[in-house]
């Protein structure tokens, strides 16, 4: 599964995530650091990934565009790198089931209970 985080996660939770998620990038590993959201949008249509991120922005793009490539919308207040990487960890099978779903195009994943 390939992710793709956005500038507003720190590319450092690429190594805290499991391995279900080992095709992730981030947009500075991808030159994408000052592209817009429209570039990066365009980028991970061609190249196939998941879009991660916390800016609604994306969502808007969704709307506006449909998809591919799938939005994943994190909503939960600027959270820290461990704690992102373990929702994505405890929601994998949640996750794994949004990215088989070909109709759905964006996941909200907000903080219920992450540790």
């Amino acid at each position: 599964m390939k992710l793709l985080f956005d500038q507003n996660i720190s590319y450092r939770i690429l190594k805290k995530l499991p391995e279900v998620y080992s095709g992730s990038s981030h947009v500075k590993s991808e030159g994408l650091m000052n592209a817009s959201d429209l570039e990066i949008w365009e980028y991970a249509r061609l190249h196939q990934f998941i879009i991660v991120t916390q800016d609604s922005d994306f969502n808007d793009l969704y709307l506006l565009k449909g998809f591919p490539p799938k939005i994943l919308w994190f909503q939960t207040s600027n959270l820290g790198t461990d704690d992102l990487a373990l929702i994505l960890k405890n929601r994998k099978k949640d996750v794994l089931d949004f990215i088989e779903n070909v109709e759905l195009g964006c996941l909200e994943l907000s903080r219920i209970k992450i540790r």
